[in-house]
């Protein structure tokens, strides 16, 4: 199965050992602690996105975009004896940057990559291969701290699977504003891919129609996800960030400023005019979402 990260083994791998470690550590010390600030939750928050890494191959030029449209921070660090950036947000850890070496020509250049909490690493690799899909960075431990993989599910879309020994961030009360708010899978098949999740983490699925789109949420607890079908054809199947702003027409133009493209502007009949959808300059996609919409 040919996919965006088929030939990025060693940069997902990368990206996901300084995640952990820097979650793990707190970035700054040996000790095994989470960063300085933030909550953990007592239980594992199975099925909860606790980590985003920018995949690029020009760290360099989106630093100065998101840090212009979200007023986020970088620290620079390394991973596995290469460069890797911390994201900050109000002060807080919320994912990093990795520098990607484009292998073939029909790779895009840059991309989100978001991980999972699951209750098993070595066994969610398993089940996504039976089921179709392939692992990447196959599970590997990082001592004290924890075990992690990434995978891409049965429709095509790159996943990082984590099992932290220490915890899994808590849930905040409520969206921060300029931080991550949403993930949703936009897949081939959505139906199938929800019942993929279902059966991975034990999400109930709830579906729901908006329009002419049937949405699929996936809940553990508390909603986590959502799934919907591709919106273009022949499009690569994702999961799909979306950043909490104030105003995502304004984001969207502002994100033009800053050199990215906007894919589409806030439409009435798109939820409600709460969303736009935009790339960074080196053409990584996310949405701008404004909450509650």
């Amino acid at each position: 199965m040919s996919t965006p990260f088929s030939h990025r083994r060693r940069d997902v791998s990368r990206g996901l050992a300084a995640m952990v470690v820097l979650i793990g550590t707190g970035c700054t010390t040996a000790s095994i602690a989470p960063p300085k600030g933030m909550p953990i939750s007592k239980l594992p928050l199975i099925g909860k996105f606790v980590w985003r890494d920018l995949h690029t191959e020009n760290p360099a030029a989106v630093k100065p975009f998101y840090a212009g449209l979200f007023g986020w921070e970088f620290v620079e660090t390394t991973a596995m004896g290469r460069p890797y950036t911390i994201v900050k947000s109000g002060g807080q850890p919320i994912g990093g940057i990795v520098k990607a070496v484009r292998q073939l020509p029909q790779q895009p250049n840059s991309q989100w990559l978001s991980y999972m909490s699951v209750p098993d690493v070595d066994r969610a690799a398993e089940q996504t291969r039976q089921a179709g899909g392939s692992v990447l960075a196959a599970p590997f431990d990082l001592p004290k701290v924890g075990r992690g993989a990434v995978v891409i599910d049965p429709q095509g879309a790159p996943l990082g699977l984590l099992r932290a020994s220490f915890g899994d961030p808590a849930d905040t009360p409520a969206p921060v504003l300029n931080s991550f708010l949403w993930t949703e899978e936009l897949a081939r098949d959505p139906a199938a891919a929800a019942k993929f999740y279902a059966d991975l983490v034990g999400f109930e699925v709830v579906v729901s129609d908006q329009g002419d789109r049937t949405f699929r949420v996936l809940k553990l607890g508390r909603e986590r996800a959502g799934v919907i079908r591709m919106p273009f054809d022949g499009m690569q199947s994702t999961w799909l960030v979306s950043v909490m702003v104030a105003d995502p027409a304004a984001s969207a133009e502002r994100a033009q400023q800053l050199g990215g493209r906007v894919l589409l502007m806030p439409r009435a009949d798109v939820r409600s005019g709460s969303v736009a959808l935009v790339a960074d300059p080196s053409g990584a996609v996310l949405a701008l979402q404004r909450w509650p919409s």
